[in-house]
């Protein structure tokens, strides 16, 4: 990954829920309405962070808004505290939606991104959002959501092909609360527990299989010499491994991909 792109995710998760880095002259808003979370990410005028909001949230399902009012009072209530500790009224943000999203759903997502007060100039898909991040002309992007496992070919800096599966964060926790007979909130916490991970591999690598299978289809026909995981589930211990054995590829897996995706919304904020 770029050094760039890596600082600028190191940098973000410093401010996450916490109090800004500094304040700007203009900012730039990205917002991530995700399956599992809800991400705002702040940029000041030379696309820096300085501050963020990160919120557990089930308002979305498979990549599209499943509970309106929810959503908008919960990102109101995000963007009302970033505002309030900025001391500045935020306006201009960006948001995204998976690829191959229709225009009805791709509209719902804009709603609720403006029913919580600001003005949408810009809606990208999610893979291409990362990309901007990652900083990469070549290759694939593939964002693991929480419901939904997207895809984008990249080839001399432009985007070629872009797909979206279901398949994603919230599959590996039903699989697990299934297995260990758990509610799934109790399942969710025990998947994220960094300690558990290795031991939990066994059980999640039928569905990494999935992730990995779905990539392998969707990439068929193009010259994809690395792959670039992003999005919460790709940090799961053996993920990288499985899908780099399984199709012969380099895989790459930033620091902090939660964030990766929401910065590259900000990022499309004009």
């Amino acid at each position: 990954m770029d050094l760039v792109g890596e600082k600028l995710c190191e940098k973000f998760a410093s401010c996450v829920n916490s109090r800004p880095i500094k304040r700007g002259t203009r900012y730039r808003v990205g917002v991530d309405l995700g399956t599992a979370n809800v991400v705002v990410a702040v940029l000041d005028e030379n696309g820096e962070p300085i501050a963020g909001k990160l919120k557990e949230a089930q308002v979305v399902k498979d990549g599209l808004v499943v509970d309106f009012i929810g959503a908008r009072d919960l990102l109101s209530r995000m963007i009302r505290e970033l505002s309030d500790e900025l001391e500045e009224e935020l306006v201009d943000a960006a948001c995204a939606v998976p690829p191959g999203t229709g225009i009805a759903d791709s509209k719902a997502t804009m709603y609720v991104v403006e029913a919580s007060g600001l003005e949408v100039r810009n809606i990208v898909d999610e893979p291409t959002a990362a990309a901007k991040v990652l900083g990469i002309t070549d290759g694939a992007v593939v964002d693991i959501g929480g419901g939904t496992t997207g895809i984008s070919v990249l080839k001399g800096g432009k985007v070629v092909y872009t797909a979206d599966e279901p398949t994603g964060g919230t599959h590996f926790t039903l699989v697990l609360a299934g297995h260990l007979n758990l509610p799934f909130d109790e399942a969710e916490k025990i998947k994220l527990d960094e300690k558990n991970q290795k031991r939990l591999f066994p059980i999640l690598k039928p569905t990494m299989e999935k992730v990995t299978d779905i990539t392998r289809r969707h990439i068929q026909g193009f010259d994809v010499k690395a792959i670039y995981l992003v999005g919460g589930a790709s940090a799961l211990y053996g993920l990288k491994d499985v899908m780099a054995n399984a199709l012969g590829v380099e895989v790459v897996v930033p620091k902090y991909p939660l964030y990766v995706t929401p910065l590259g919304i900000a990022l499309s904020c004009p």
